[in-house]
C-alpha cells in the first residue's frame, strides 16, 4: 500500500482509498504536504486532516465551475468527480459532533450528482422503501430494454454509495450484462448522516427491502439478485445471503466473519482510543447511546453459526496483510459454507496485488476477479434454469 505517512495507518488508508475510487496522484500528494509533521492521536491533526483535503476540493470545485463557464461540461464534471473524493476522504476521519463535516458531506453529494450529469454516467439515483423511510442508490445497468441480473452491492462500517461508484464494480458489471444497486444502507453514508437510520445485524431486512424494489422495475430480472459487500459488509453481505431466500449467489470482499469479536479485542488491545473518535463512530453507525450498549450488542455481530444456512454460489476473497481483519476470519467463513454448491476461497498475495483490507493496494485486480466469478456465476445459473 502506498504509505506517504509512516506508522500512520490510518492516514495511509485514506489516502489508499482516495486514490482507489478515483483521486489522482498529484491532487492527493497536495493534501498530505501540509500533515506530514502531525500527529494522528490528536485532534488537532485530525482537524489540519480534514482542512487539507478540504482546500483541494474546494480548488477543484471553482476550477469545475470555471470549465462550465466555458461550455466544457465533461472537464468540469471529472473534476467534481474528484471534488467528491476528496471530500468524502476529509470527512469520513472527524467527530461525529465537528460541524464542518457536515458541509464537506453535502459538498460531496452535490459534487458527485454534477459529476453524474455532466460526464453523462450510466447511472439513476434511486429511493429503496425501507420501513418508513428509504435507503439512497444508484443503479446502474446495461443498455438494454431486456430484464438484466442485478447485483446489491453493500458498504462497511465508514464508505459510502459514492466510493463504490468509484471502485470501478458497476462499470465492469455492466460490461458483463449485469447491473449493480450500491446502496447507502443503515449505518453508512447518507442513510445515517441525513436520515438518522442505524445498523441492525439483521441485515436480511436491508436486502429484503432492495429486493422487493428490484422487483418493481421490468428492466431488472427479480430472479437473479446477487449480493457483493465489503469490508463490514463482509459481514453484512453473508448474514443477508444466510437469511433472505431470495439471493442466488454472494461474495464477501473481506470477510467479517466475527466482527463484534474484533471489537471487543480493539478494546482490550487498544483501549478507548485506537483512532481520533473510533468508539464514538461505531457507537453512531449502530445507535448505541454508549459503549456498553454497543458491547452488549457486539456478540450479536458475528457469522459463527450461521453460514451453514448458505445454499447459493459463495466467494470469498481477502487479502493476505489485511492488518484490520485476520486473514484466518476468511477461512473460517470459507469452512463455514458447507451447503454452498460452489463455494471459493481465493485470498491474494504480494505476487498479484490486493492483500491489504479490501484490496486498497491494487482495488483493481481484485475488483476483476470478482466481477469475473459473478459474471461465470450468472451464466452457469441461467443455464440450470
Amino acid at each position: 500500500m502506498f504509505e506517504p505517512f509512516p506508522d500512520k495507518y490510518v492516514w495511509n488508508l485514506s489516502v489508499g482509498i482516495a486514490l482507489a475510487v478515483g483521486g489522482l496522484i498529484g491532487e492527493v500528494d497536495r493534501a498530505c504536504r501540509p500533515l506530514h509533521d502531525l500527529a494522528t492521536d490528536d485532534d488537532e491533526a485530525t482537524q489540519a486532516f480534514f482542512r487539507s483535503w478540504s482546500a483541494v476540493a474546494d480548488n477543484l470545485v471553482e476550477l469545475a465551475e470555471e470549465d462550465e463557464k466555458r461550455g466544457r461540461r465533461r472537464s468540469a464534471g471529472q473534476k467534481y468527480g474528484r471534488a467528491a473524493v476528496y471530500y468524502q476522504t476529509a470527512e469520513r476521519m472527524q467527530a461525529h459532533s465537528f460541524e464542518p463535516r457536515k458541509v464537506a458531506y453535502r459538498n460531496a453529494l452535490d459534487s458527485f450528482a454534477r459529476y453524474l450529469e455532466l460526464t453523462e454516467q450510466p447511472a439513476e439515483r434511486v429511493e429503496i422503501p425501507y420501513g418508513g423511510a428509504s435507503l439512497p442508490g444508484i443503479l446502474v445497468r446495461p443498455d438494454t430494454p431486456d430484464p438484466v441480473p442485478c447485483v446489491l452491492f453493500f458498504n462497511g462500517l465508514d464508505s459510502t454509495k459514492e466510493q463504490l461508484y468509484g471502485s470501478g464494480t458497476a462499470e465492469e458489471l455492466r460490461r458483463r450484462g449485469i447491473a449493480t444497486l450500491m446502496v447507502d444502507t443503515p449505518g453508512a453514508g447518507e442513510a445515517l448522516r441525513l436520515r438518522g437510520l442505524t445498523a441492525v445485524p439483521e441485515t436480511e431486512q436491508w436486502a429484503a427491502a432492495c429486493i422487493d424494489y428490484l422487483a418493481t422495475r421490468p428492466d431488472v430480472d427479480e430472479d437473479m439478485v446477487g449480493m457483493l459487500a465489503w469490508s463490514l459488509g463482509g459481514y453484512y453481505g453473508p448474514r443477508a445471503t444466510a437469511f433472505e431466500p431470495r439471493i442466488r449467489f454472494g461474495v464477501a470482499w473481506g470477510s467479517n466473519y466475527d466482527w463484534g469479536q474484533v471489537q471487543l479485542r480493539r478494546l482490550e488491545n487498544q483501549g478507548d482510543r485506537p483512532v481520533p473518535h473510533y468508539w464514538e463512530h461505531v457507537k453512531w453507525v449502530w445507535g448505541c447511546h454508549d459503549l456498553d450498549e454497543f458491547l452488549a450488542l457486539a456478540p450479536k455481530i458475528t457469522l459463527r453459526g450461521i453460514m451453514d444456512r448458505v445454499t447459493v454460489p459463495f466467494l470469498v476473497v481477502h487479502g493476505e496483510n489485511d492488518r484490520q481483519i485476520p486473514v484466518h476470519y476468511a477461512n473460517d467463513l470459507f469452512h463455514d459454507l458447507v451447503n454452498s454448491p460452489k463455494r471459493e476461497l481465493k485470498i491474494f498475495t504480494d505476487r498479484e496485488g490486493g492483500v491489504e483490507h479490501c484490496s486498497i493496494d491494487n482495488l483493481p485486480v481484485v475488483r476483476d476477479y470478482i466481477c469475473d466469478w459473478i459474471g461465470e456465476t450468472v451464466t452457469e445459473l441461467k443455464g440450470q434454469r
